[in-house]
């Protein structure tokens, strides 16, 4: 079994270059409505929307991404210069570490690794 997200895309070409570049997703499919992109074993769709009442473009999504050692995909996304490095929160009040960042679309993608 497995689930994929679907996020907002308000330019499919402009977000899937920014998903390649400070993400470090690759592109397996692209047209000018829907793209899927891929890392390692995880997919991501994105999908264009309209951005009107009837095809609202933003609502507020987010994905975690949980991963078993963060330090290395933080240091990673430092060097991309995808987040800050005071963006990594470390022993959360929850037993985590983790750190996110915001796509073009105002979607919060989230790297937790659980620490309990």
């Amino acid at each position: 079994m497995q689930i994929v997200p679907v996020l907002p895309s308000q330019n499919i070409d402009r977000d899937v270059a920014w998903y390649l570049r400070h993400v470090g997703f690759e592109l397996v499919h692209k047209d000018s409505m829907y793209a899927v992109l891929k890392r390692d074993k995880l997919y991501m769709h994105l999908q264009w929307h309209a951005d009107t009442d009837d095809d609202p473009l933003l609502g507020g999504s987010v994905i975690k991404i949980f991963v078993k050692s963060i330090k290395s995909f933080f240091e990673e996304f430092v060097k991309r210069g995808t987040v800050n490095q005071d963006k990594l929160r470390l022993k959360t009040d929850w037993n985590t570490n983790e750190f996110g960042f915001y796509d073009l679309n105002k979607n919060a993608i989230f790297f937790v690794e659980d620490v309990a």
